[in-house]
């Protein structure tokens, strides 16, 4: 992958900014990131911890759906939770994880939390809890 002309040059402003302004996106993003997973964590949702990006992966395998992305339908359309399917970022046959985006506000991440409490309620697991052992 490659980064268009116009988006090489938008960048040069950005690379002299000063430490502050990283630090301070590092900051935000860290914090983010603990809110998200502190929440999955007391869900006891499965989910790895992203060291550099903007989303977690959820592991999805004690639902026993064979589709990601029909659980992704269901997520929304049930649960009020929109996920992205993870096989969608893998060339190998990856059902089993969803990706949640959690570069957004507080409120919008605490509202999704929210939702997500009644996740085994409307959508009852089929298999056995698991723990993520997936690699991820």
């Amino acid at each position: 992958m490659g980064a268009a002309a116009p988006l090489q040059e938008a960048v040069i402003p950005g690379l002299n900014f000063g430490q502050d302004y990283y630090d301070g996106l590092l900051a935000e993003y860290t914090h983010k990131r603990d809110l998200f997973l502190r929440g999955l964590d007391d869900l006891k949702i499965a989910h790895n911890t992203p060291e550099g990006a903007y989303y977690v992966l959820l592991d999805i395998s004690e639902f026993g759906y064979d589709s990601d992305l029909q659980f992704c339908e269901d997520l929304a359309e049930k649960v009020g939770v929109g996920a992205v399917p993870g096989s969608s970022f893998f060339r190998e046959p990856v059902n089993h994880l969803l990706r949640f985006h959690f570069a957004k506000r507080d409120e919008t991440l605490l509202e999704a939390l929210n939702r997500l409490e009644s996740l085994r309620e409307k959508i009852p697991p089929k298999g056995k809890g698991v723990e993520c052992i997936c690699g991820i």
